[in-house]
């Protein structure tokens, strides 16, 4: 686990010395600490409050070894009681955010929960004959009230893949409760613990129920990237891709828990490179992913902002494709 300070905060240590005066410990780590969690509250948020109150069915229940269009139909069923629930209930926002889940009648949940916050764990693409198979993991604030603007980057990343390989499928896994970007619980790994104890079992589980021999890959964004790297994967894990992370707790990508390759990125736009890469105590996550001392493969994320790395047309999208693809070039590789 990291627990000094990486090259973000040289700045602050040459400005001390060139005046002389270098802040002492005490201050300068006070100082760090401070600005997270100013970077965690001043960062604008779009996304209405949590509605924990909210009425909602108990999830439907499988056996391990029910398909996935098994769990699709009993999880479309539950979704529109969710909604019929909220709406009898006066919370008509909620009932139609859960209504714009399945429009068409033919979402494909493999898990879903529309109590609290909510979960839920959709496939884009036909799962069973996918030799190509993207979890993708969400940062902060990702909530069933906010679900359509993560749904758009696992749309935006499958079109992308099918372009090239048809047989593709993402995975958008809300499968945690995530913490909210005004909050001190992003500045810890707690959740992030709590989600790694459910994502590792649900990638063997999704191995299973993939076409034979499927290449997984983790995409993992912002606080997700936290989340991924506690998490055990199993050799099926090809790659695992941290984008505007705001670092993983860990030293370098040889301490994560996985045999994958390790790539990280970061847009030219993304705000978190200003959060200082620093851990005191529980709070903060340490070493930048990007900083070459992580070792993590570079991928080329052009100007992408914090929450553009998925958008249809840009670098950032067409590299995390080539990294899922197996197709991306060692130029890609070593570009910093």
């Amino acid at each position: 686990m990291a627990t000094g300070t990486t090259t973000n905060t040289g700045s602050a240590a040459a400005t001390g010395a060139a005046s002389g005066r270098g802040l002492p410990t005490g201050r300068l780590r006070r100082t760090l600490l401070a600005a997270l969690v100013a970077a965690a509250v001043v960062v604008p948020v779009s996304a209405a409050a949590a509605s924990p109150d909210v009425p909602a069915p108990v999830p439907a229940a499988f056996a391990e070894s029910a398909a996935p269009h098994v769990r699709y139909t009993a999880n479309r069923a539950n979704l529109a009681e969710a909604a019929g629930m909220a709406a009898g209930a006066g919370r008509t926002g909620r009932a139609a955010k859960l209504d714009a889940m399945d429009a068409a009648g033919t979402a494909q949940f493999l898990a879903f929960d529309g109590r609290g916050r909510g979960r839920a764990v959709e496939v884009f693409g036909d799962l069973e004959t996918a030799d190509r198979v993207t979890v993708l993991v969400p940062g902060s604030d990702t909530t069933l009230d906010t679900y359509q603007r993560f749904r758009a980057g696992a749309v935006s990343l499958q079109q992308r893949l099918q372009a090239e390989h048809p047989r593709s499928a993402v995975v958008a896994w809300l499968g945690y409760d995530t913490p909210g970007t005004v909050s001190t619980t992003v500045l810890t790994a707690a959740r992030a613990d709590e989600a790694a104890a459910e994502l590792g079992p649900f990638l063997d589980r999704l191995r299973h129920m993939a076409g034979p021999g499927a290449r997984l890959s983790l995409l993992c964004h912002s606080y997700g990237s936290v989340v991924c790297a506690r998490t055990g994967t199993g050799p099926a894990v090809g790659d695992m891709v941290l984008f505007g992370s705001p670092g993983t707790g860990a030293d370098s990508a040889r301490d994560l828990p996985t045999g994958a390759r390790v790539w990280a990125g970061r847009g030219g736009g993304d705000w978190i490179g200003n959060v200082p890469h620093a851990r005191l105590g529980a709070i903060g996550f340490g070493t930048d992913p990007v900083d070459p001392a992580f070792g993590a493969r570079a991928f080329a994320a052009g100007p992408a902002g914090h929450s553009d790395y998925l958008k249809p047309g840009t670098e950032s999208l067409d590299s995390l494709a080539a990294i899922v693809l197996g197709t991306a070039t060692a130029s890609e590789a070593s570009h910093a």
